[in-house]
């Protein structure tokens, strides 16, 4: 039996085996009847079978919703301390997350489908993030915090029926804590302290206005020091005498030489990798009557902190590893503002009408040393590389509206219908300069680029029905239409025109590029995009007895097109999944083991890096990828509560990811490829076809117990520990070797919980990343003088511990 044909047993047992335990448990419940261990008997026993989700865009029970979802209850991500989208991907089956140093962004993959780059106003991300079903389109939406959440859904697979744009590959569905009419004021409020000078404060309180009315308030503050420390110039730069050496063998003339300025490297202020993120969130409810319901929120979000740095994979010998040579100081400014509506008006006993509206309003500058210190020059104009990455100013503009009509009860037909729009009005001044040796040595490229106007308009119809066969099968059918325009009017591309007579320095942030300080346009990005697709989706699924089911559906994602740098378009890009799922409930409901089997057929699939054309100027590239891109994987979770234990496994494997046909692939973060044909249009470039997709482990296991010790004086004791294994992954699409990888690796989390008798107020001691693994989630290479090849990545963070306190009241 080959590896795949054992693949695939393993994972139809998975998905069918529970039913032969579900027999078994029946007939043991039939003997042994629940009144044994009543509900209720214990507030903190939960029926895990009785979580609700809202993956079809009404309220259904988790375990008889035939989707791959994962719903993360407010108190799962306080206990495993979620700040962050990235922080999900341990308790989400196949989802991974990377940082993105140069705009300080998240990007996320999941069931081995990403896009690393899309962290621009012109890359779409693979994976839709929603807000009390708002849409946020930049990825910009993924590094806020996560305030006051009542639950996370993650929704695996194409999504695009119901929820439509960019859930190509799946859709992570927030849930806002509520207002409550008719419950007391009450809150709660949490204080944390930690290593890396961690200082963290959150609070939420309801506030009853009437018997109509009611208000919530959220705040937060999180912040910490950057992980990566200052390396001391005078112990990496070359003595003066060595400098002048180097410098006059380049065919540079005594009369010319200057001796490099040690203090141009940062030697202290704000580090790299730092924290300091303020939110606040109000939220209304008004509800005049049973039938009506309005709420409304405003959000605001801020980020001070600093971008995360890429850092040496083999440190420079006698410097620590959390070190870097840095000449470009942090900087990251960002401001978000968001509003959001829901109005849900229930007509008459079967029907509800719902409008979902949102506005988001971001700002954000940073400032990156995209060098990264790698390269120590020889003189300060020679060897070295000063790169800086630095967005002089972007901000996006988007609103969306959204209507929903639906039949609510008991129905023969279940049954939704909706209308979609959305609006994007971005912009954005994005320059690098790079200079030769030092920033004070001559230009060896620089750009700007500027793209004063990008829209987008996005329009769909959709409807979905399930029709109840019998009391036990249901056929689902749903059908979306969507229409994309995307323009880009008056962009710019700014390169550098080797002018001799041009002072050679790097443009500034007041300096708009022009022939009379160096530059030249090297490309008008001035185009527009316009296409129509359908998407749909075809389900079974029947109930396995009273506590299971199993479903099978065909699907298809749709991400659209759009425009690129020089004015050329790029193809939108199709996906079809094949998947077979389980869920089950066993033990009266707190054992759950929901499974599923998945094949995935992309067309086009969309990748973009940022690439150095023939000319020797720069831009971001998009290409699609031809033939088909396949990815077969599993998963399962299996969730397990009781009154003093909890357990979770989470698992995936992915053991084909195999990228479609490429022949040209490019890359700037990787240095050294061969180079191209003229037709490539690329300056260096290799064939990637068949090779296996990023981020997309064989394996991954995610494990997570806790039980409560009761003590003498009624308080608990509750230890948790949370460990998650994931084997060998690659880092990039190139799959370039080790420095291209993620090893296999085994990362471990600790705490230790007191909650007071009366559950009034709690504390909290943790440890993450208990073994201080040094955790690559992307990397890139550079280039050396001596041929040499030399790797760097973004790493997730190093050992942290602290001390947590909450109280309600």
């Amino acid at each position: 039996m080959n590896l795949h044909h054992k693949l695939l047993y393993v994972a139809m047992s998975l998905v069918l085996a529970p039913g032969v335990l579900l027999a078994a448990d029946q007939s043991a419940t039939s003997q042994n009847p629940s009144s044994q261990n009543p509900a209720g008997a214990d507030k903190k026993v939960k029926n895990l079978d009785a979580v609700s989700v809202t993956a079809t865009k009404r309220e259904t029970p988790l375990q008889k919703t035939p989707v791959a979802v994962t719903a993360i209850s407010a108190d799962a991500l306080d206990k495993e301390r979620v700040m962050t989208v990235q922080d999900l991907t341990k308790l989400v089956p196949g989802l991974q997350g990377t940082s993105e140093g140069d705009h300080g962004v998240v990007t996320l993959t999941m069931r081995g489908i990403g896009n690393d780059s899309a962290k621009t106003e012109y890359a779409d991300p693979e994976v839709a993030t929603f807000v009390d079903g708002v849409y946020a389109p930049r990825a910009e939406a993924a590094s806020g915090l996560l305030l006051d959440m009542d639950s996370v859904e993650t929704l695996r697979g194409p999504q695009g029926t119901l929820w439509g744009r960019n859930s190509t590959a799946g859709a992570i569905s927030f849930q806002t804590a509520k207002p409550e009419i008719g419950a007391s004021f009450y809150g709660n409020a949490q204080v944390e302290a930690g290593n890396y000078n961690l200082i963290g404060a959150r609070a939420a309180f309801n506030l009853p206005i009437s018997n109509t009315f009611a208000m919530r308030v959220a705040v937060v503050h999180e912040q910490h020091d950057g992980y990566v420390d200052y390396q001391n110039p005078s112990s990496e730069l070359p003595s003066v005498a060595r400098q002048q050496q180097a410098y006059l063998a380049s065919g540079g003339t005594l009369a010319n030489f200057k001796p490099i300025d040690p203090s141009q490297y940062v030697q202290g202020g704000n580090k790299y990798n730092a924290q300091d993120q303020s939110a606040a969130r109000v939220s209304a409810l008004w509800q005049p009557s049973d039938s009506f319901k309005w709420n409304l929120s405003y959000e605001y979000f801020v980020d001070r902190g600093t971008p995360n740095l890429s850092l040496m994979q083999t440190p420079r010998q006698g410097q620590d590893f959390w070190s870097a040579l840095i000449d470009t100081a942090p900087y990251l400014d960002r401001t978000s503002k968001t509003v959001r509506s829901r109005i849900d008006w229930n007509i008459n006993d079967g029907m509800q009408l719902s409008y979902i509206a949102g506005y988001n309003r971001y700002s954000g500058k940073s400032d990156f040393d995209q060098d990264v210190g790698v390269s120590v020059p020889t003189s300060f104009t020679t060897n070295g590389v000063y790169q800086d990455d630095r967005t002089n100013y972007s901000n996006y503009e988007s609103w969306s509206q959204e209507v929903d009509l639906k039949s609510t009860g008991p129905q023969t037909v279940d049954w939704i219908v909706g209308a979609y729009y959305a609006y994007e009005d971005n912009n954005i001044r994005f320059d690098i300069p790079i200079m030769n040796g030092t920033r004070y040595g001559t230009v060896s490229w620089q750009g700007s680029f500027i793209q004063p106007k990008e829209t987008v308009e996005s329009y769909a119809l959709f409807g979905q029905a399930t029709w109840h066969l019998s009391d036990h099968w249901r056929l689902t059918g749903g059908a979306r239409w969507s229409h994309d325009d995307k323009e880009n009017k008056g962009g710019i591309n700014w390169g550098w025109n080797y002018d001799p007579t041009v002072p050679q320095v790097p443009i500034s942030p007041g300096v708009y590029p022009d022939p009379s300080n160096g530059f030249a346009i090297s490309q008008r990005n001035t185009a527009k995009y316009s296409k129509s697709k359908p998407t749909w989706l075809l389900r079974l699924d029947t109930d396995v007895g009273e506590n299971g089911m199993v479903y099978a559906s065909v699907s298809t994602g749709y991400k659209s097109g759009g425009t690129q740098d020089a004015g050329t378009l790029y193809k939108p890009e199709t996906l079809t999944n094949y998947e077979i799922g389980s869920k089950f409930s066993f033990l009266d409901g707190h054992l759950t083991w929901n499974s599923a089997i998945y094949y995935e057929d992309f067309k086009n699939f969309q990748l973009s890096a940022p690439i150095v054309y023939p000319n020797g100027n720069h831009g971001l590239g998009f290409s699609n990828v031809s033939g088909s891109t396949k990815v077969f994987g599993i998963e399962s979770e299996l969730a397990y509560q009781q009154k003093d234990d909890r357990l979770n496994l989470i698992f995936s494997a992915i053991p084909k990811k195999e990228l479609g046909k490429l022949i040209y692939a490019g890359s700037n973060d990787y240095q050294g490829l061969p180079a191209c044909p003229p037709q490539s249009n690329l300056a260096n470039c290799m064939n990637v076809t068949g090779n296996d997709l990023p981020h997309a482990p064989n394996v991954s296991l995610t494990g997570i117990y806790e039980h409560d010790f009761h003590l003498a004086n009624g308080g608990r004791l509750t230890p948790r520990v949370s460990v998650q294994y994931q084997s060998t992954q690659w880092l990039s699409y190139f799959n370039l070797g080790s420095g291209d990888q993620q090893k296999a690796y085994t990362r471990g989390d600790l705490s230790l919980r007191y909650s007071e008798p009366g559950d009034k107020w709690w504390v909290n001691a943790y440890v993450q990343n208990v073994s201080d693994d040094k955790i690559r989630t992307s990397a890139g290479r550079f280039l050396m003088s001596d041929g040499s090849l030399q790797y760097v990545s973004q790493y997730l963070a190093p050992r942290t511990y602290g001390v947590q306190l909450g109280v309600w009241f």
